[in-house]
């Protein structure tokens, strides 16, 4: 504060009765005791009480990555297998799993599938069992969901990267 407003508030402190300087004094530290509540008690108190669900989602997080950690070095020690191999198994799984829903269009090490109308547990059977049989690797996918019948289904591509040759 400069002088001036030091110098104007002092003569109105003197000027107040006694009575009024202690409601001032009392209203004062009530002000001072609620800003210390609101800006550093109650958010670590917050914090102090939302920690155990915090915990519980992060460790149900880092056994889903543990989980997943330890599949990838399972498909990593899987033997490699000759691209023919991996492509007979791609056709094979493709034509048991998803019949005439689906199309394959090979062009090298790659492999186009074009899916029409197939349901999510097909699909999730098909891409587990072209990663461990064939290989498969999905690089990429433009799906749409339809809702057009009774249960949902999924039309579109993926984009599968086979062993090399």
């Amino acid at each position: 504060m400069n002088n001036k407003m030091h110098t104007v508030l002092q003569s109105r402190w003197v000027t107040l009765s006694r009575r009024e300087q202690h409601l001032l004094g009392w209203g004062a530290a009530v002000l001072l005791l609620a800003t210390l509540w609101w800006v550093g008690i109650a958010p670590a108190l917050r914090i102090l009480h939302e920690a155990p669900a915090q915990q519980a989602a992060l460790d149900a997080q880092w056994q889903r990555m543990q989980a997943l950690q330890s599949e990838a070095q399972a498909l990593q020690k899987l033997p490699r297998i000759p691209a023919s191999t991996a492509l007979q198994a791609l056709q094979r799984s493709t034509q048991e799993l998803l019949g005439t829903h689906a199309q394959l269009q090979i062009s090298g090490e790659r492999c186009t599938v074009t899916l029409k109308d197939v349901a999510p547990q097909e699909l999730a059977a098909w891409l587990a069992q072209a990663r461990s049989q064939a290989r498969a690797i999905p690089v990429e996918a433009h799906w749409q969901r339809s809702a057009a019948n009774a249960a949902p289904t999924w039309s579109g591509t993926v984009v599968l990267t086979l062993p090399a040759q």
